[in-house]
């Protein structure tokens, strides 16, 4: 299963890791590099709904935990965990980027080997109302 991604999302994550200068980059930015290389772009506008992409919010449920979590996806600036905003080349950010409501996504993420289902996606301009 590969991640839908659109145009102006993958120039924006890719100048962000072009950018970064080889000190700072973290294994994350080279699974995301590979994501994002391997996804199928899509034109804007051009995006179902449903699919995460930078900005959107969501709601993740840990299938081995039964925990769910609602996010934000956001450039790495704008990351603020007190906020729910994480960053897209954080590891969940990584494995969620381009993938749908509905969709079982399996990741290994710092805390192990995770099986995450994609419960909510809400990219509305407006705050989201989870």
């Amino acid at each position: 299963m590969k991640p839908i991604i659109s145009n102006t999302d993958y120039r924006a994550i890719y100048s962000l890791i072009q950018d970064l200068p080889a000190s700072q980059r973290t294994k994350e930015m080279g699974q995301m590099q590979n994501e994002i290389e391997s996804a199928t772009k899509v034109p804007d506008g051009g995006l179902e709904a449903g699919i995460i992409r930078i900005n959107s919010y969501f709601e993740v449920m840990d299938l081995d935990s039964g925990k769910t979590f609602q996010l934000r996806l956001v450039m790495p600036k704008m990351a603020n965990l007190a906020e729910q905003k994480i960053s897209i080349l954080s590891p969940l950010g990584v494995a969620l980027i381009g993938f749908g409501e509905g969709m079982l996504v399996d990741w290994v993420l710092p805390g192990g080997p995770k099986r995450l289902k994609i419960l909510k996606v809400d990219n509305s301009p407006q705050v989201s109302k989870f």
